[in-house]
């Protein structure tokens, strides 16, 4: 199969790339992971309550012909020049294209600390997403800590499904959110946004210690200001933030600046006629994400006019997104949570000790499997870049666990 503008992502950079490129009539396939799209923030689910802005999207995708999506499917490797071996639930082939748009998006940045692979700790966005696919949590005590304004959402989404959210701890200083908060005045918007999300168990200056229990999670400690708590509780939601998922990006190529795909004014990558919008170039939120999504699909059909028309509402945007970094930066602190014998690969068992003397993330792959499991270091990966300084490699292909029978398609395929 063979298309002229293919879109890795249907979150709300990949859905506003397709939407703006669909007039110029090129055939477009949009393909996402998840069973419907919307992104991690638009997630489906039982217990999932999609915005009205959501749905018209949605429905905008489903009216315009020239437009495949193609849900439940993943990218397991890059086959050859502009082209890309693809998976769902049944079946695997090969797609074609002539230009591309990444819309990746992100996925949280996990820090290890003791007892945070007991059963019952989660990322912030990860128990947000197991909530709307139906994880019952009605009644339960719940933590959510890290950094961020993730943590405020996934305490709504915890409350709003019936648990009784105890804490929320954000690593930031007081200092630092009176400041983005009054610049937020910008984008009235945020402004009901964050008052609607208000939650007066909020607490600055606060983070992590350790999760405590024997077989699963019974309490957590925190650092919070001076003091130390231990607060008894049933989850802990802990995520320090989104980081740009890139490993695609990084296979096909793409040239990486600060930890994300770097583009050009247009969203324009490295390579000839591939593109990037959203949280893979950097996390700025779903507007900015759009709003970006929307240049690069006018730009790959050639609508220069009505891409560059929407500059300076992406510079807008992009000063929401500079806010965010600026006072949501992680506290140094963070780097000493981890004990001698906390786990900082999970998929491969490997404790902090032993990689503290390593020399980079080459080195600790060689004398201990760091990286090496099933997650191809996309977990350990980034918590080692910011423990250490270390660089993580490309990712090698297969990009995720996939059939035997799908990679045979590579196999034909040179034949």
């Amino acid at each position: 199969m063979k298309v002229d503008l293919l879109i890795i992502g249907a979150g709300p950079a990949g859905m506003a790339a397709a939407l703006a490129a669909a007039p110029s009539g090129a055939s477009i396939a949009v393909l996402d992971d998840n069973p419907a799209p919307g992104g991690q923030i638009w997630r489906d689910g039982p217990q999932a309550h999609l915005s009205e802005k959501a749905r018209r999207l949605r429905r905008a995708l489903a009216a315009e012909r020239n437009i495949q999506v193609l849900s439940g499917t993943r990218v397991v490797a890059v086959a050859g020049p502009r082209r890309l071996l693809l998976e769902d639930a049944e079946r695997s082939g090969l797609m074609g294209y002539d230009k591309l748009i990444l819309c990746t998006g992100a996925r949280e940045l996990l820090l290890p600390f003791p007892g945070w692979t007991l059963p019952g700790v989660t990322g912030a966005g990860g128990l947000q997403a197991l909530i709307k696919g139906g994880l019952p949590v009605a009644g339960e005590r719940i933590v959510v800590a890290g950094s961020g304004p993730l943590l405020l959402a996934s305490a709504a989404t915890a409350r709003a499904a019936g648990a009784n959210v105890l804490r929320v701890a954000e690593q930031a200083p007081l200092s630092a959110l009176a400041g983005f908060a009054a610049r937020l005045p910008r984008w009235p918007g945020k402004v009901a946004q964050a008052i609607g999300l208000f939650d007066a168990r909020y607490r600055a200056s606060s983070h992590v210690l350790a999760a405590l229990g024997s077989d699963r999670l019974e309490a957590v400690r925190l650092q919070q200001g001076s003091e130390i708590v231990e607060v008894p509780c049933d989850r802990l939601a802990c995520g320090f933030g989104l980081i740009p998922n890139i490993q695609l990006g990084q296979a096909l190529g793409c040239r990486i600046e600060k930890q994300a795909i770097a583009v050009n004014d247009w969203q324009a990558c490295s390579l000839d006629d591939h593109y990037a919008a959203g949280e893979c170039t950097g996390f700025g939120g779903s507007e900015l994400a759009m709003v970006e999504g929307a240049i690069a699909g006018h730009a790959a059909v050639g609508r220069r006019d009505k891409a560059r028309a929407l500059w300076p509402k992406r510079r807008r945007w992009q000063a929401f997104a500079d806010a965010l970094a600026q006072n949501f930066e992680l506290d140094p602190k963070l780097k000493n949570l981890a004990q001698a014998d906390t786990l900082v690969c999970r998929c491969e068992d490997v404790p902090y000790s032993d990689l503290a003397n390593s020399r980079d993330w080459t080195d600790a792959k060689l004398h201990s499997r760091c990286g090496m499991g099933a997650c191809q270091g996309r977990v350990c990966g980034a918590a080692s870049q910011f423990l250490f300084g270390w660089t993580p490699p490309a990712p090698r292909p297969p990009l995720a666990p996939t059939r035997i029978e799908t990679l045979l398609c590579l196999e034909q395929e040179e034949t």
